[in-house]
């Protein structure tokens, strides 16, 4: 009777342990991603295409990017009703986090000109991107709003999530483009690599359950919004 109650406390503290891994990885990882999204902004030589559209749309409206993308993320969250999508913590918190961290950022980055300093910026955003990208997947608290939209997508019309991905993708930086936003090789660069540095860091981060193996990988949908090329 003691062995089996200390085991169950054992398994109640191992499960809360796992919880507060995951819950580190989460918002450690949207921080990163804020503070990675600010460093292309910063880098000048082509965003990631939803950061192209937040930036059209800050030139356009004279919010910053930060709020922007929040504001954009709440607007696509919405588009999650009639795809009958199901946010969790990580999606909600996805929208606010991320946004106000590249804000905190910009604000606290002097100005960079030289071309010297603003390519292995670029490059420093890209890898802090993806290790971001694995952190709070790995977390599995549920996918962003896009990533979400384009999974919902996938299963409302049969497509496959790399052609939603690229429809959606594209529109996005056009407009985003026509706006005013940086389209770059920065672009080109972060479309090419961020699909193998999240698969990477997704399973360096991945969360052991219970029984020792790890779901964060095999888990559907919302990885492949992103891994997927």
């Amino acid at each position: 009777m003691g062995q089996a109650t200390s085991t169950t406390r054992g398994d109640t503290l191992s499960m809360q342990g796992r919880l507060a891994r995951r819950l580190l990885q989460l918002y450690v990882g949207l921080v990163l991603y804020g503070v990675s999204s600010a460093l292309l902004v910063e880098a000048g030589l082509g965003l990631e295409p939803w950061g192209v559209l937040h930036q059209g749309l800050a030139e356009l409206t004279g919010l910053t990017i930060g709020v922007v993308s929040i504001v954009v993320g709440a607007a696509v969250l919405l588009l999650w009703i009639p795809l009958r999508q199901r946010p969790g913590l990580g999606t909600v918190s996805n929208v606010v986090v991320i946004g106000l961290a590249m804000d905190g950022t910009l604000a606290a980055l002097p100005g960079v000109h030289a071309l010297a300093v603003r390519i292995p910026l670029l490059l420093a955003a890209v890898l802090l991107n993806g290790v971001a990208t694995g952190l709070y997947i790995a977390a599995r608290f549920g996918p962003g709003p896009r990533d979400g939209l384009m999974t919902g997508l996938h299963r409302r019309t049969g497509r496959s999530i790399r052609l939603t991905r690229t429809v959606v993708e594209v529109a996005v930086v056009v407009t985003g483009f026509v706006l005013g936003g940086t389209v770059g090789v920065g672009t080109l660069l972060y479309a090419v690599s961020i699909g193998p540095l999240a698969q990477l860091f997704l399973r360096l981060f991945a969360v052991p359950t219970a029984t020792g193996g790890s779901t964060a990988v095999a888990a559907p949908s919302p990885e492949g919004a992103i891994l997927r090329p």
